[in-house]
């Protein structure tokens, strides 16, 4: 199932996105009834998902980001792969959607994209068991972990680096179909800049399955409905510039789409 949160009208809702009752319809949104974190129905109101705009699929409290879980990224940018999680954290400003804008900070000359694949919590959590872990998920969706990569290699922490507004893309779903263990399999995972390909790579490649890293993150912390887990990148990172358009595509999943502009 495909849960995604649009506007339309000046309302805002979640829906399931589906196949339109024919092929020159087009996908539609049947709008549910309260929120995906519950049990929800369908209102059986659909709308075309051509006539809505995609937002940001969730809200999230937190973003938990996982550093250096590919070892061919750890290795491109001359570090080794930690003995643990290096985790660290998004807020909740820096989220954007399908379709919105990356502002290109001013204190930065070397922004980089980072394609990631994303877990969405579906419930509160704290110190999952890891044979638990799929229960506490709500699904997957694409992510870009936007990083100032300079500002990144200057100062010991990365707030600012990687926490600047606009620099989380998230989208364009939320896929509820997938198993942690089809992502332990591999589900392909790349990046374009204006349609070349900068990432290719495979989840399998993950050093650190999900399941490991949501049990690293919650004997720490309790995780709440709608925080997102971001797993990690494969190699390939590389620049952006003001009017590229960066595309994020994860097997299974789908494509989030953002273009690149100046501060204004």
């Amino acid at each position: 199932m495909r849960i995604a949160r649009f506007s339309i009208d000046g309302s805002v809702a979640f829906g399931v996105v589906e196949d339109g009752p024919s092929a020159q319809d087009g996908p539609v949104i049947d709008i549910i009834k309260g929120h995906p974190f519950a049990e929800f129905e369908r209102s059986g109101r659909t709308v075309p998902l051509s006539e809505v705009r995609l937002l940001p699929p969730v809200l999230p409290n937190k973003i938990v980001a996982i550093g250096r879980n590919y070892a061919e990224h750890a290795a491109e940018l001359g570090n080794e792969v930690p003995d643990v999680p290096v985790a660290f954290f998004k807020p909740s400003t820096s989220v954007i959607g399908p379709g919105d804008p990356i502002v290109y900070p001013s204190f930065s000359e070397d922004v980089h994209h980072e394609a990631e694949l994303a877990v969405v919590i579906g419930r509160m959590c704290k110190e999952v068991p890891r044979e638990r872990v799929k229960d506490v998920i709500l699904g997957y969706t694409c992510a870009n972990d936007v990083t100032a990569r300079d500002v990144q290699k200057r100062e010991k922490q990365w707030a600012r680096a990687k926490g600047f507004d606009t620099s989380c893309p998230l989208g364009p779903w939320v896929e509820t179909g997938i198993d942690p263990a089809d992502i332990g399999a591999g589900l392909g995972i790349g990046c374009t800049v204006n349609g070349e390909q900068r990432q290719l790579g495979r989840t399998s490649e993950m050093v650190r399955p999900i399941e490991d890293l949501i049990v690293h993150i919650t004997e720490a912390m309790t995780l709440l409905p709608g925080d997102v887990v971001l797993t990690g990148t494969p190699a390939g990172v590389g620049p952006l510039s003001v009017g590229d358009e960066v595309a994020v595509t994860i097997e299974g999943i789908g494509t989030l789409t953002n273009k690149v502009i100046k501060r204004g």
